[in-house]
């Protein structure tokens, strides 16, 4: 998948790249609030106020998060579907997700509705997000799946099991955290906006470590920071 690439701006700030993203990543990459942040950096000698915190993960995340997308190999194409609900000022509404057979977090959407409509506009997001067709699509017995997919990728082929699908029901688990932390979302904006670039910054860093020794584990995570530092500095790598 190759998007355009935007090198994050640092004009006008007054702290430099390597604390901001920083803060950025605790933000992202644990589940920390904005004052949990602002108390980490304090014990470092770094004095900003939370607010600042909150600035700059609204301003830069979504421009890490996009580099990160644009780096990593190509995706599966075995695709788990699930939407799981969120309650949002006592109004139910669902996140759509999708990941691959090697637990990438393909993409996400929070609608109001979990109908035919809701699954195929999920469907084209996920089409001109990664701009090609899966082998096969996984889900559970939601009729709705089963209608997008007659309309938009009649040639893929479906399995329907729940479970089939335990690999998109635990990709859900980290939001849950993050929603219990956050005290839920305020509004269904603020949650497609946090976890769009939440996704792809906390999964960068959680390699499949069950699988991987000691060793190889460090290397990854290794060359996951200095990607990191790549995309912060400015310095995008081709």
């Amino acid at each position: 998948m190759k998007t355009n690439s935007t090198a994050p701006n640092y004009k006008g700030f007054r702290f430099p790249p390597e604390i901001i993203s920083h803060a950025v990543w605790l933000y992202f990459r644990f589940s920390l609030s904005f004052r949990d942040v602002e108390e980490l950096l304090a014990q470092r000698g770094i004095v900003v106020t939370y607010e600042t915190v909150r600035q700059w993960c609204l301003r830069f995340g979504h421009l890490y998060a996009n580099e990160l997308r644009r780096l990593r190999p190509k995706t599966g194409d075995k695709w788990y579907m699930d939407e799981v609900y969120l309650k949002i000022n006592g109004k139910t509404h669902y996140l759509w997700r999708a990941v691959d057979q090697y637990g990438n977090i393909l993409d996400i959407l929070v609608q109001n509705r979990r109908n035919k409509n809701a699954a195929k506009r999920f469907f084209r997001k996920l089409l001109k997000r990664l701009h090609y067709v899966p082998r096969v699509i996984i889900t559970d017995k939601l009729k709705s799946y089963g209608a997008a997919k007659r309309d938009l990728l009649p040639g893929v082929e479906h399995r329907q099991h729940k479970g089939l699908n335990n690999r998109a029901e635990h990709s859900h688990q980290p939001t849950r955290l993050r929603e219990k932390k956050m005290r839920r979302f305020k509004s269904a904006k603020q949650a497609q906006h946090f976890l769009s670039a939440f996704g792809p910054i906390a999964g960068h860093f959680q390699p499949r470590r069950h699988r991987l020794s000691s060793r190889e584990y460090r290397a990854i995570l290794q060359g996951r920071f200095l990607e990191w530092n790549e995309i912060a500095a400015g310095k995008l790598i081709a």
